[in-house]
């Protein structure tokens, strides 16, 4: 299935976290992308398929997180890239820059991968989340330095506002040796 739309709850309970995967998922017909433990302690599910089902699915997790709600978002359209990096799908390319942002959750993290690629000709390299991490998510990406600081400028604006930004860098030249371990 094509996902036009994705959601995603993050609790600071696991216990909680199942019930709300579960209230989510019998909400709605969805496709559960990612449901798992995060450290350090933590329960997040990310699902997706067309917008109204996913909203549905997602207003009713928020409900059912109450007081363990630790983040949460929901993408009416989200950027085609973001689901490729999160599984890791793509290949390298010796582009100039390199963009990094560091989110406090998972959550800010994927949306920061989504603003970034809707705003900005990069090339998502990598979405790593949580597991790892403490609790912490990770958007790198590449492209001409304009592009790229365009994209990290607005992939970070969300979780800024929101004090869910640990950090963001541009490098305007990535050593090879150093990109090649990245990759």
């Amino acid at each position: 299935m094509s996902h036009v739309a994705v959601a995603a709850i993050e609790t600071s309970s696991i216990a909680q976290g199942i019930v709300v995967a579960d209230a989510m998922v019998k909400q709605s017909e969805i496709d559960v992308l990612e449901a798992s433990t995060l450290s350090p302690g933590r329960y997040w599910i990310l699902i997706g398929g067309d917008v109204a089902t996913v909203r549905s699915s997602h207003q009713r997790g928020v409900k059912v997180a109450a007081d363990t709600l630790l983040d949460q978002l929901f993408i009416p359209q989200l950027h085609a890239d973001v689901l490729r990096a999160l599984r890791g799908l793509v290949p390298a390319n010796p582009d100039d820059a390199y963009g990094v942002i560091e989110t406090l959750t998972a959550a800010s993290a994927i949306v920061a991968a989504d603003l970034a690629a809707k705003a900005a000709e990069i090339t998502l390299r990598d979405v790593r989340l949580a597991n790892g991490l403490g609790g912490k998510g990770v958007v790198m990406m590449s492209g001409s330095l304009s592009a790229v600081q365009a994209g990290v400028t607005a992939g970070k604006a969300d979780a800024q506002k929101r004090g869910l930004l640990a950090r963001s860098v541009v490098i305007p030249r990535l050593d090879p040796r150093l990109r090649a371990r990245l990759a």
